[in-house]
């Protein structure tokens, strides 16, 4: 059976997975994360992606990017997953494919989901377990987001920066996004949207989609789902299977 073709738009978020072979670790020290971050800042940088979120969980990689070229989040991740995985070969003896295979990626409609899929990934953490409160885990983006430590690596989005006229503001704003947890619908399309390929957003964004790319992407079953913050723009386990 054919692959997908990506669905892929210059200045539209994406919410990327990358998994690791058989489901099995792919971090196993914290420089580990620290290279993979290292390499992943120097690679947004040269291949022209916005890194907005992420989260490294113990057996895959959740990123939030906006491609700023056809070939951005491609070329970024054929980089990165190339010499991750020569690093972690070299430092463990070991050889073989540290990666699942293809990253899995579903475009955003940024005004309906670009918050959700913050909390999404940023919440991984919490829903595998590891920790308790998102801010106690240090490999993700929450720590910058809602606690406003330096990171190098996040380019802000302007639905975040638009949570508050001032930086604390907008970290105050985002940490109350946080008092309750995603419900099941929304996880739910954000995973199903993601593991097909599919756009996340309502119909009309689909429509655009597929205007913009003279092609069909199909349908993602909708059901209710939690509304976005009211201030947005308007134009334990192992962190497994999350």
């Amino acid at each position: 059976m054919p692959r997908r073709p990506r669905v892929n738009l210059i200045g539209h978020p994406q919410h990327v997975v990358q998994r690791g072979h058989n489901r099995e670790a792919c971090f196993f020290a914290d420089e580990d994360y620290l290279f993979y971050l290292h390499w992943l800042r120097e690679g947004a940088k040269k291949y022209a992606c916005e890194i907005h979120a992420y989260a490294l969980m113990t057996n895959h990689v959740h990123l939030l990017l906006t491609p700023q070229r056809e070939d951005a989040i491609s070329t970024l991740m054929q980089s990165l997953n190339r010499r991750y995985a020569q690093y972690v070969n070299r430092i463990y003896r070991r050889s073989g494919s540290v990666w699942e295979g293809r990253f899995k990626a579903s475009l955003i409609q940024a005004e309906e989901y670009l918050l959700t899929c913050y909390r999404y990934i940023e919440l991984n953490p919490v829903r595998a377990d590891m920790v308790r409160d998102p801010g106690e885990y240090r490999w993700s983006s929450y720590r910058w987001h809602g606690l406003g430590k330096s990171d190098e690596l996040i380019t802000d989005h302007p639905l975040y920066t638009a949570l508050g006229s001032e930086e604390e503001e907008c970290r105050s704003a985002y940490r109350a996004l946080f008092r309750a947890h995603l419900d099941d619908e929304a996880l739910d399309e954000i995973r199903t949207a993601t593991s097909r390929g599919l756009p996340l957003g309502n119909d009309r964004f689909r429509e655009q989609v597929e205007s913009a790319l003279g092609r069909r992407v199909g349908l993602l079953p909708r059901g209710r789902r939690e509304a976005e913050p009211s201030n947005k723009v308007l134009p334990g386990q192992m962190g497994l299977d999350l």
